[in-house]
């Protein structure tokens, strides 16, 4: 095994390998920009396809002609009781939304009054034929007739399962882009700090960002086997291949530029250091992978979806940090340390000095003691275990303040329980 890890260092290798990878970046790029479009963020797709909410929906649809029914809830409030000016704008934007709403929408239920008389609300049902760019669509219709020449002091929201969904695809419409660029921005600041170097940093980024490129296209081609991959399992492989390439990445450099000190030729460097340094990036990259992949047990799509899409990205990560990033680093050579270029017999803070040795030497002294006191603040920290309740409500979804959760919390004040999501009966 030893001779694939230096497969690199090899003559001419180098070059083969940044080929290889930068053919394969570009061949998965054609495809990646489809990855977003194949999430599927809809209900039925995050559970098990024998719940029983699941046959409940696939009825409706075979009762709907094959489009799914998502409740849309346009809660009006005022500070005391509605007056004849609210009551008539409500009945005027039901009219209103009857007629912009597509035509095979139901029409408009309401307005239906609250007990205290200060709130009433509209029920609409929106007929979705496998798209969320409709719901959307239709949900902004609502929206824009509901706050429309509302009249002064009359609280208008929109909320219910149309009106999260809307807000959610809101929220996840850029969050890839944002994980991305603070990711990104995370691993540059580290790099910067740990090797004071402008030059470096772009290396392993560059490394990494092709391993990502790769498992989205990946990602879409899983897809289109069946597993289902939503914004959340997207977001979490773009943390994933950043962390884990970056880690991988700073664990070979550091051997690589202690082995500059003591080495002419960058290639011997290199070969011992990915000898050394390889079997345990390779380790601790399968034993992620096969935890990840204990997840295909689960019964949840969304999370059964995680497993295999995570695995693929920490593997690509894995290889890219094995293969790629010694390549580009042969390539560039000493230079890329610049200033502070390791040369050899050059003394440096690695494996025989430094602070980092003298944590080493304590450890090794003290192994037993540090191991004990390691366990026992461990098993403290875990107390909080036997009594962990998230205790979340569907409006802990989101971390800032949406319409849909201003909503919810006036229905809570003036209607019943599930007021929200009225019950749908399937009648054959």
């Amino acid at each position: 095994m030893s001779r694939i890890f230096e497969l690199a260092t090899r003559r001419r290798a180098k070059w083969a390998i940044a080929a290889i990878w930068l053919i394969v970046a570009v061949a998965a790029g054609s495809v990646a920009g489809r990855f977003q479009s194949a999430q599927k963020n809809d209900t039925t797709s995050y559970l098990p396809g024998d719940a029983e909410s699941v046959r409940a929906l696939d009825a409706i649809k075979r009762a709907s002609g094959g489009a799914e029914i998502t409740g849309t809830v346009v809660v009006f409030a005022r500070a005391g009781q509605l007056t004849g000016a609210d009551l008539a704008a409500i009945v005027a934007d039901k009219r209103t939304l009857d007629a912009r709403l597509p035509s095979d929408t139901l029409p408009a239920v309401g307005p239906v009054r609250s007990r205290d008389g200060e709130a009433a609300l509209l029920d609409l049902y929106l007929r979705l034929h496998g798209s969320t760019k409709l719901l959307d669509s239709d949900v902004t219709v609502i929206k824009r007739a509901a706050h429309h020449g509302a009249p002064p002091g009359l609280q208008t929201k929109v909320t219910g399962p149309g009106g999260v969904s809307f807000d959610a695809s809101q929220v996840f419409k850029s969050i890839n882009g944002k994980l991305l660029l603070v990711t990104v921005l995370l691993v540059f600041v580290l790099l910067i700090l740990i090797y004071r170097s402008p030059i470096f940093w772009a290396i392993p980024l560059l490394s990494v960002g092709l391993a990502e490129a790769i498992a989205e296209g990946v990602g879409y081609l899983l897809t289109q086997f069946g597993v289902t991959i939503n914004s959340q399992s997207a977001g979490i492989l773009t943390v994933l291949v950043f962390g884990t390439g970056t880690d991988y990445a700073l664990l070979l450099v550091a051997r690589y530029r202690e082995e500059l000190r003591h080495h002419a030729n960058p290639r011997d460097a290199m070969r011992v250091a990915l000898r050394r340094a390889g079997p345990v990036i390779f380790a601790s990259a399968m034993t992620v992978i096969l935890a990840l992949l204990c997840v295909l047990a689960a019964e949840v799509n969304s999370t059964r979806g995680l497993g295999p899409i995570s695995a693929i990205g920490v593997a690509l990560a894995m290889l890219s940090t094995l293969t790629l990033l010694p390549s580009l680093l042969l390539i560039f050579g000493r230079r890329v340390f610049w200033p502070f270029v390791p040369r050899q017999g050059s003394s440096g803070a690695d494996a025989t000095h430094g602070p980092w040795r003298r944590v080493a030497n304590v450890v090794g002294r003290r192994h037993r003691l540090i191991g004990a006191a390691t366990i026992a603040v461990l098993a403290v920290l875990c107390i909080g275990l036997t009594s962990l309740d998230t205790n979340l409500s569907g409006n802990d979804a989101f971390t800032g303040v949406v319409e849909s959760e201003q909503g919810q919390t006036l229905l809570d004040q003036h209607f019943p329980a599930g007021a929200s999501s009225p019950l749908q009966i399937v009648v054959p």
